[in-house]
């Protein structure tokens, strides 16, 4: 049995990975969709102090409050940037890395380096209203939130690279209309022999588009 922790992307919470993760638990692993701080029922909590750091410690609780020291770690899209500073900090509780049309950063990188200005935009959307809160897009999913803009600011720090875990998938969407912002990484990481690559007829939204090659994924890393 494995522990799979999903982390959905920005302005998003954990119905993004619900029917996910009941497919999961079905094949007999648990499964803990997670809302970040400020987030979908959590929107509550949102304010300019909360960045980057408090999602990664939304993820680092839940390993350390459920004694998990097996954790396959899912990131969708901004996720990737809060399973790699998590599994930085908990190295000893996680296993592997699954990251979903995602940002793979390194020391320093941050959602805004790494995005193109389209993305960029999106971040500043609505933001004039608070100064402190990225506004869902029209084409999300009506229950999209508020996003903490400072998460999508903030440079991530990680004292070590991905090396030491057992698994690391990237799954990347070839159906984006234009062009993603994941190409680069993905055709980095397809080169790299230490990981898997993955290329999904999806949209952005994977775990809407392609929920059954994503499960495959999923239980290929448990």
């Amino acid at each position: 049995m494995t522990t799979f922790v999903l982390v959905p992307g920005a302005w998003h919470g954990a119905w993004t990975f619900e029917p996910l993760a009941r497919q999961l638990r079905a094949h007999g692993h648990q499964a803990f969709p997670l809302t970040l701080t400020g987030v979908g029922d959590r929107k509550h909590l949102i304010g300019s102090s909360v960045n980057l750091d408090t999602h990664i410690q939304d993820v680092v609780g839940v390993l350390a409050e459920q004694q998990v020291t097996d954790a396959v770690l899912v990131g969708h899209s901004y996720g990737g940037m809060v399973i790699t500073g998590a599994a930085d900090r908990a190295a000893e509780r996680v296993a592997g890395l699954v990251y979903v049309d995602a940002m793979v950063p390194v020391d320093g990188d941050s959602c805004w380096s790494l995005v193109t200005e389209q993305e960029r935009g999106w971040y500043l959307n609505g933001v004039g209203e608070t100064g402190y809160a990225s506004a869902p897009l029209p084409f999300f999913d009506p229950r999209a939130t508020p996003h903490p803009l400072a998460s999508l600011l903030q440079a991530v720090r990680l004292e070590a690279g991905l090396d030491g875990f057992r698994s690391r998938d990237y799954v990347y969407a070839t159906g984006w209309d234009g062009a993603s912002p994941f190409t680069a990484t993905y055709d980095r990481l397809t080169a790299d022999p230490s990981w898997r690559t993955h290329a999904l007829a999806s949209g952005h939204n994977v775990m809407r588009d392609a929920p059954e090659d994503l499960l495959k994924v999923l239980l290929a890393a448990a």
